[in-house]
Parts: C-alpha cells; structure tokens; sequence
C-alpha cells in the first residue's frame, strides 16, 4: 500500500489520533487523563490532570485545524488553563488567547508546551 492510498483510508484520521494521544501520555505522564463530552455533542479527546491543573488536547489530522464549538465550550465548562490542538504540520500558530496549535514534532522536543500556562 503507498503513501497516498494510506492517507486517504477512511480510518487514518482515527489512527493518527490514538498514536497522538499515546505519545501524549508516555511524555508528559499526567496524574490523570480522560476524554470528555457532553450530551449536546461538545467534546475533547484528552482532558489532562497535572500539578492540579487542568489541559486540553485535541487532535486533528488537517493543514490548518480552526477553533471549533467543542474547544470552545470544553475551555469554559472544564476551566482549562490551555487547550493544545496537535497537528501533523510544521507551523505553530494561536487560535485564541488560550488556544494553540502545536506541530506533533514540537511535542517530542518540548512536551511542555501543552502544559505551560
């Protein structure tokens, strides 16, 4: 199978999530970790506990992933300190004061970036 048959299998965008979220866990190893969602459909893949405080991730497997509803309501109803969207591109970039997008290669060189405040 090529590369180009590879990224356009309907499930890639499902697999690439799970091997974010893996490597998330096994670097910053928080004291707890959940995906989250409401009734109304708002949700987030990883809700993370460390030192007390509360982070967001979400992962996107697109060029330029955009604020959402979701991310919106998961900042206000869950008090995040920061919500990190991690991306498979090579720009960071803000999406909002406490809202950033973050290359996944960023990630493995400064797993803090998701937890900074």
């Amino acid at each position: 199978m090529g590369e180009r048959e590879i990224l356009s299998h309907p499930k890639v965008g499902a697999s690439w999530e799970g091997y974010v979220i893996e490597e998330t866990l096994t670097l910053l190893r928080p004291e707890a970790a959940y995906f989250w969602a409401t009734h109304t459909g708002a949700e987030l893949d990883l809700l993370l506990v460390k030192r007390g405080r509360r982070y967001g991730v979400e992962v996107k497997f697109q060029d330029a992933p955009r604020l959402t509803p979701s991310m919106r309501i998961a900042l206000s109803d869950l008090r995040l300190q920061q919500l990190t969207v991690l991306y498979p591109g090579d720009q960071r970039y803000a999406l909002d004061r406490r809202v950033t997008v973050v290359p996944l290669t960023e990630l493995a060189t400064h797993p803090e970036v998701v937890t900074r405040s």
